[in-house]
């Protein structure tokens, strides 16, 4: 099981997938409310188009500090409706 921290709170715990060295927490295992949807996207070549989400906690925001891959490409389709977490969030396995 893997959490990930920020700033002392727990975002998300849980099983995750690694992809990439990356903890992969199921949106289930997420703290959904603190995270708000950014604008910013990115392309990997075999996973697709992420989008990112800041946290945003006791009035501190974390900017693109969690992303997702809401339609991942099929190599990478057991990521789909998961969070990663960058920028300062600890993860912890």
């Amino acid at each position: 099981m893997a959490r990930a921290t920020w700033n002392g709170t727990t975002i998300a715990e849980g099983d995750t997938v690694i992809v990439e060295n990356n903890h992969y927490f199921p949106r289930s295992a997420v703290n959904t409310e603190l995270l708000r949807e950014s604008d910013t996207h990115s392309v990997c070549p075999w996973k697709g188009t992420a989008s990112y989400y800041s946290i945003e906690l006791d009035g501190a925001v974390n900017t693109d500090a969690a992303w997702t891959y809401p339609e991942p490409k099929d190599a990478a389709a057991e990521i789909k409706d998961h969070f990663a977490f960058w920028n300062g969030v600890e993860v912890t396995a």
